[in-house]
């Protein structure tokens, strides 16, 4: 009786339907990544630390813009959300970490087994972080949707 009403279980259940556990015994053992130090999954506190740090960033550069003229008040919001993707774009895919990351000691790698993360790949990240529900989402790795469809991995450096 339970079993269309319960719905679908996680993406990553480990439940062992497929023949084998599909959970680590800690977070990134899977991606075959160390339990703790550098190389590890960061946390979601240094996440979000990052996070705010890239914001007020962004701010700060929006509201430069601001008294320079180029934007008025009412588009200082739109100006904020964009240069902070532009911001996080170019810097994921140039050196791996945004401000924020730099500043808490974390990095953006790839999951695939590619050198770097390509732009698009980068820009589709911060879309979809922008998006907020996807960040919040996360796995038994505690990589969130975003990092899971953009095939990344936050790191601690």
């Amino acid at each position: 009786m339970g079993t269309w009403l319960s719905g679908p279980g996680p993406f990553d259940a480990g439940d062992g339907e497929d023949g084998h556990d599909s959970q680590g015994k800690y977070p990134g053992e899977r991606l075959g990544l160390p339990e703790s130090g550098p190389g590890s999954l960061a946390r979601m506190g240094r996440r979000l630390g990052a996070l705010c740090i890239d914001w007020l960033v962004a701010y700060g550069l929006a509201g430069l813009v601001m008294a320079l003229g180029f934007i008025s008040l009412p588009m200082l919001s739109t100006a904020v959300l964009v240069i902070w993707m532009v911001l996080g774009t170019v810097a994921v895919r140039l050196f791996s970490f945004t401000p924020g990351q730099l500043a808490v000691g974390l990095a953006v790698a790839p999951a695939d087994g590619r050198d770097r993360i390509g732009i698009v790949r980068a820009f589709l990240r911060v879309v979809l972080i922008a998006l907020v529900i996807p960040p919040l989402v996360s796995d038994s790795d505690l990589r969130g949707l975003h990092d899971r469809l953009t095939f990344t991995a936050v790191l601690r450096r």
